[in-house]
């Protein structure tokens, strides 16, 4: 029998998508792997360091295992990486009743803007957020999709997914085709419950609603469900949350690829993981001095917790 289930995993100090390719590796092997076990997917936010994801499964750790183990590969190769990719186990949370899925999906959602990345869940774009509802609010323009037979190009010959599965011309496969979207929006009935719930505010009343449930179950709250993302504190992200941050700071994806892109060509390099801890320090200072980079931000973006 099939079980919701809010799942999340970090990379703790490094950074496991540095650039759109990776994003949308990560999402399609979430799809590949949501097919392979039987699971329904219904959302997901992918962030520079960790990823949430929630689900309808009968086995958790398989379909995170079957998510991770490719993803792991892809990015390994792609960057002369070693070694397994993320923490040595998955967050796991089973989600009962309405009020818990509710909260949920929310602070899935809601998660780069705790993370002081955007000032709105819709203005992310590696989230499905953009997806709820998009005829109603306002996003319903056509995805530029590929033939079903270029899709090798992207996810490789041996890949097992349904029919219903589209991709669109940047070889992501599309969220909408992918995920219980349906299934989301009942749950909240309409844009406007949606988008007020999109906006609302930590509270007591979260968790008091959570209750209502009586599923014998902790409710899911900002602390439980980032406690293992070591990246800000509780005070921090509910200032983020109030809209006190930066949003013209520059992004780890951003970082990296001033990294990636322009300093390690110069270099004859083409991964930060082909450096040794001398270079990488030199590099840091340029991204200090040139670009006032923090320093927690320049060691996940140059892997040199690794």
């Amino acid at each position: 029998m099939k079980k919701t289930y809010h799942l999340c995993l970090s990379a703790g100090e490094e950074v496991m998508f540095r650039d759109l390719e990776d994003y949308n590796r990560g999402f399609n092997c979430f799809a590949l792997a949501l097919h392979k076990t039987g699971s329904v997917g219904i959302v997901e936010s992918f962030m520079a360091t960790h990823c949430h994801l929630m689900a309808e499964t009968e086995d958790p750790e398989g379909l995170m295992y079957n998510f991770r183990m490719p993803y792991s590969k892809l990015f390994n190769h792609k960057y002369d990486r070693k070694g397994k990719l993320g923490e040595k186990h998955h967050f796991q949370m089973e989600i009962v009743g309405f009020n818990h899925k509710i909260a949920a999906v929310c602070y899935t959602l809601r998660n780069p803007v705790h993370h002081g990345v955007v000032p709105i869940p819709y203005a992310y774009p590696h989230s499905t957020a953009n997806s709820i509802f998009r005829k109603e609010m306002g996003k319903d323009a056509d995805h530029k999709l590929l033939p079903q037979k270029a899709f090798y190009r992207y996810i490789g010959r041996r890949a097992c997914y349904p029919d219903s599965y589209k991709m669109d011309v940047n070889g992501l496969l599309v969220r909408e085709s992918v995920l219980d979207i349906p299934q989301v929006e009942n749950l909240f009935g309409t844009p406007r419950a949606f988008d007020y719930y999109m906006g609302r505010k930590t509270s007591e009343e979260w968790m008091k609603e959570q209750l209502r449930d009586n599923n014998n179950r902790p409710p899911v709250t900002l602390e439980n469900i980032e406690h293992r993302i070591q990246l800000h504190s509780l005070t921090q992200m509910l200032s983020y949350e109030n809209g006190k941050a930066d949003y013209r700071k520059m992004s780890d994806s951003d970082l990296c690829h001033i990294v990636d892109y322009e300093i390690l060509p110069e270099l004859g390099k083409r991964s930060v993981y082909q450096l040794s801890q001398s270079e990488k320090r030199r590099i840091a200072e340029i991204l200090y001095k040139r670009f006032r980079a923090g320093e927690s931000q320049i060691k996940r973006c140059m892997a040199m917790v690794y």
